[in-house]
């Protein structure tokens, strides 16, 4: 590896040290989530097996499966953009060179993340917070005391993806200025 990966944290400047940071949280909770698909396998086979088995419903854990494949996929989504890990349609993005894919993502972040980002974390807020004021709780008998947690997680979903679109574009200005050190692409 060359460029940012060799030099040493305190030498890259404050805000390549920022970005860094950024993608080791999101790196992080997207690894911790990344588990709870064992559960969700386990869950869904237990909840499955109850009803058509024994025909014993689980309410409380049917609903815990939602909750934590939700924590999955809305709470690892920056750490999917930061490994390039959603879909697109690349056909002429790959062609590119390393500046221009780099000048593309700086834009689409600039002009369509990151203000989405907020659209989303700031229509949610008054969401979230009823539910927090009421503590609101599951309508099924036997449901989980936690929406309030559930909903929660649309907060997590706007924050990390605004963190990692604010880090992408950090590592995407660095690597367009002149001079800049390079920033591999496996963030790394």
């Amino acid at each position: 590896m060359s460029g940012m990966s060799q030099a040493r944290p305190q030498s890259l400047p404050p805000l390549l040290r920022l970005a860094r940071g950024i993608d080791a949280l999101n790196a992080g909770l997207g690894r911790s989530l990344a588990w709870l698909t064992l559960f969700l396998v386990l869950g869904t086979t237990i909840v499955v097996v109850l009803r058509y088995g024994f025909n014993i419903g689980a309410t409380a854990l049917q609903e815990a499966v939602l909750y934590a494949h939700a924590l999955v996929f809305m709470g690892s989504a920056a750490w999917a953009l930061q490994g390039n890990a959603h879909v697109r349609v690349d056909i002429l993005y790959q062609r590119l060179s390393t500046r221009r894919r780099a000048l593309i993502d700086l834009l689409g972040h600039l002009l369509l993340l990151l203000p989405l980002t907020l659209f989303i974390g700031w229509t949610s807020w008054d969401y979230v917070a009823n539910s927090w004021s009421i503590r609101e709780v599951s309508p099924e008998t036997g449901g989980l005391r936690l929406v309030y947690l559930h909903k929660s997680i649309i907060l997590i979903l706007s924050c990390s993806l605004l963190l990692q679109g604010i880090a992408d574009v950090i590592k995407g200005a660095y690597l367009l200025s002149a001079g800049a050190p390079r920033v591999d692409a496996d963030h790394g």
